[in-house]
């Protein structure tokens, strides 16, 4: 049987999470001035959609259903940070216009650089022990999502 206790936590981490993380982009967009690009903004929308089944799970049932979809969106969010830091380092290259490196595809260099995007995604604008926020991002939210999917599944010990 499942713990109505396990199941509350979820509910609680399934709401707080993605709200935590939510604050902390716009934090650092309106406070520190770290304005998002467009794989950013990528990020944030699974955490909207995680906010709002969480905060539907406190009323509509099946409340479990509403965590899992909202576990699932975390750690959707996750990936695409993984993808995104993975931008960052070098490690591949991005899919977006906002990672395309001045002078590619021939054309005038000057252009180029008029026409470049103002926040790069390929570019991390702040790291903290090598790790940039999308990394960050990466990190909480897929065993974040992946806390919350274990409590759903974690039966009462006989």
């Amino acid at each position: 049987m499942l713990s109505a206790l396990n199941q509350r936590h979820a509910q609680l981490l399934a709401i707080l999470l993605p709200a935590a993380l939510l604050g902390g982009a716009y934090i650092s967009q309106y406070v520190f001035g770290l304005f998002p690009c467009e794989m950013c903004w990528w990020q944030r929308y699974p955490h909207f959609a995680a906010l709002a089944l969480g905060l539907i799970s406190l009323a509509v049932p099946p409340r479990r259903l509403w965590v899992a979809l909202a576990a699932l969106a975390i750690i959707a969010s996750g990936l695409i940070g993984a993808f995104h830091a993975g931008v960052e380092y070098d490690w591949w290259d991005g899919i977006t216009a906002c990672t395309t490196p001045i002078g590619e595809g021939g054309g005038n260099a000057m252009d180029a650089i008029m026409n470049a995007p103002i926040i790069r995604c390929d570019v991390a604008p702040w790291t903290l022990m090598g790790i940039s926020l999308a990394g960050y991002n990466f990190l909480i939210s897929t065993f974040g999502g992946l806390a919350i999917l274990w409590l759903l599944g974690r039966k009462t010990p006989a």
